[in-house]
């Protein structure tokens, strides 16, 4: 899988903020087959109760959800260390041959850690607190950097940013979902 393939995929938007004391992953509910929508309240962001650990994902979603699974086992495995969880889940995702076919990219975080895995094995912690994923993930991420430097809350921002991405980005709806730890 190449960086460009990962670009190309369509129909969502995640957003990851971190600003104070407040961690929140948002995603948009549209999903896509071709240039028809097929469903506008998808829930692409969970949260793995027990760790306090929230995730977004954009692309397939049944490999995604399968990649949520795997996260909240190492979670296990790993006494909910998420930079151990992440990390092995990546080398999974890129030696597996199963897991290598899947389609995905998922935004994770806890109360101190944020990261990006990728299926080339990718674990990316962003320097500013902000991660933004999809097909109008940078869409979203440029709004996010924006209102970063207003008085909105996390919340406040990574829903203000979805909207932003919505206007723009033909995969991305304005049915916002929100975990917040």
């Amino acid at each position: 899988m190449t960086m460009s393939e990962i670009q190309n995929w369509h129909g969502t938007t995640i957003i990851l903020i971190r600003k104070d004391n407040d961690v929140v992953v948002a995603g948009d509910g549209q999903v896509s087959l071709g240039n028809t929508i097929i469903k506008k309240t998808a829930k692409k962001v969970r949260k793995i109760e027990k760790r306090n650990v929230i995730a977004g994902f954009a692309g397939s979603t049944a490999d995604a959800l399968t990649l949520f699974e795997r996260l909240e086992a190492k979670l296990e495995k790993h006494a909910g260390n998420l930079t151990r969880a992440a990390v092995e889940l990546a080398k999974d995702w890129r030696t597996d041959k199963y897991l290598r076919r899947l389609e995905a990219l998922m935004a994770i975080a806890d109360k101190e850690k944020s990261f990006i895995i990728s299926g080339t094995g990718d674990v990316l912690e962003p320097e500013d607190g902000i991660i933004g994923i999809g097909s109008g993930g940078n869409f979203a991420l440029a709004a996010a950097k924006v209102l970063m430097e207003s008085k909105l809350t996390a919340e406040e921002i990574a829903k203000k940013a979805i909207s932003v991405a919505a206007e723009i980005c033909v995969y991305t709806n304005n049915n916002i979902t929100v975990e917040k730890i």
